[in-house]
């Protein structure tokens, strides 16, 4: 065996730690960020082998300019009434976040997920999918939901772990369910979703179906397995799924880089599996869309799946139990390059002649009322009951639609879970 001794000439061997180019206390640098001209990037025949697509993952498919016109191969000329929903909705979901992490604060539930500033990420995707189509999303794409009609306050009763809540408390807060409008069900575990969405990719093709799915996974949990899973085996055998990387350039307090963010794009891990990629403008609701309607397209006509990286930035916390100042600049959300979704798409439509400010005020008063009734509603089935007993559920739904039969074990556990409650209620019977 040698020791150092006999390897005078040999450097000691050391690891890299990728680091942000900014920490607290910092100036906010985004240099690293090439934004090219919007329409610069070419658009390739939906029916194009892979490999023509391999140039797109390193640049970025852009449609509005700076100005708020579209511009390029890639716009999808979409009619005023389209661009005005997608602007409502996306308007939406940040008056639906905004309302829920108020009511986080005042003990009304555990924790929320606020996705400001990717809002274009999931509203300008559903705009581009069938409503039949299967939707595998994580945890910040509420926007599907909400462009898809689900009703505001069913969402807040699962939020709440409330009485009316369909999900009978059983998952956490903001892991939304809904077969009948395409949500798959949200799982906390990181990255089950994306060969869950193959895997109903290739039923839907085995049985000669029409409907596609669409997944969304952050740019962390692309360092899981299961992401390498999912890519394999929908490259194999060209599963008609969309997989999007939302790229926003944090997970909990840890930054892209730590995914291997800093090696190359997120969209160039396509090449590698033989798929087609795009890296698009996250920020331009009309470049999401139509990166997303290009993919559905070859979906539909079994040329397989695409992989989209959606470039784009986490504006809040990640959690309501998170403080981003802790590990980023507070300045940075400010300073993001790429601007922000919904204010891009009322510029672009202020620029059609079809919005202005009389219109923007009234929307903005709508939706306020919208969601301040559907609150009032949801409340009134209960809200979270910190440090007490009052569980506004039935305790019990806790033991049930698991077993056909109740084994005798989980009969004694729960005999023993009521008696206990009406103890400590006072005698008073148990819920």
């Amino acid at each position: 065996m040698s020791n150092d001794s006999e390897r005078p000439n040999r450097p000691a061997l050391s690891l890299h730690v990728p680091e942000p180019g900014a920490r607290p206390g910092d100036d906010p640098d985004f240099s690293w960020v090439k934004v090219p001209a919007a329409g610069a990037a070419p658009r390739p025949d939906v029916a194009c082998p892979a490999s023509e697509t391999h140039p797109l993952c390193t640049s970025l498919v852009r449609v509005l300019d700076e100005e708020g016109r579209a511009v390029g191969p890639w716009d999808p000329r979409l009619d005023a009434g389209l661009l005005r929903k997608m602007l409502r909705d996306m308007s939406v979901v940040r008056a639906f976040d905004e309302r829920m992490f108020r009511a986080q604060r005042q003990g009304k539930t555990s924790f929320y997920m606020k996705s400001k500033g990717e809002e274009a990420v999931a509203v300008a995707a559903a705009a581009a999918l069938d409503f039949e189509d299967m939707c595998f999303p994580t945890y910040r794409q509420q926007g599907l939901l909400v462009s898809r009609g689900y009703p505001l306050v069913e969402m807040m009763n699962q939020i709440y772990s409330n009485k009316g809540d369909k999900l009978q408390g059983r998952q956490l807060p903001i892991m939304y369910s809904d077969r009948k409008h395409g949500f798959f069900s949200i799982s906390g575990n990181l990255a089950t979703q994306v060969p869950q969405a193959v895997g109903w990719a290739m039923a839907s093709a085995i049985k000669g179906d029409s409907r596609i799915a669409a997944a969304w996974i952050g740019d962390g949990s692309t360092a899981e397995g299961d992401f390498h899973s999912a890519c394999i085996f929908a490259g194999v055998y060209r599963a008609p799924v969309i997989l999007n990387v939302v790229n926003n350039q944090w997970a909990i307090s840890s930054f892209s880089g730590i995914a291997g963010g800093q090696l190359t794009t997120f969209a160039a891990r396509a090449i590698g599996y033989g798929l087609p990629g795009l890296r698009v403008d996250g920020n331009d609701p009309l470049g999401v869309y139509a990166a997303t309607r290009w993919a559905a397209d070859r979906a539909r006509s079994n040329l397989g799946p695409t992989l989209i990286e959606m470039f784009t930035y986490r504006k809040e916390g990640h959690s309501t139990s998170d403080d981003p100042t802790g590990y980023r600049p507070k300045e940075e959300p400010d300073n993001w390059p790429l601007g922000d979704p919904i204010e891009r798409l009322a510029q672009h439509l202020r620029l059609l002649g079809e919005w202005d400010d009389a219109r923007q005020a009234a929307m903005d008063a709508e939706i306020d009322a919208e969601v301040r009734a559907a609150q009032k509603q949801a409340e009134e089935n209960g809200v979270l009951r910190a440090a007490t007993i009052d569980f506004p559920q039935q305790v019990e739904t806790m033991f049930q639609d698991v077993f056909a039969e109740l084994p005798w074990n989980l009969r004694e556990q729960q005999a023993e879970m009521k008696a206990e409650l009406a103890e400590k209620l006072g005698g008073g019977a148990a819920q």
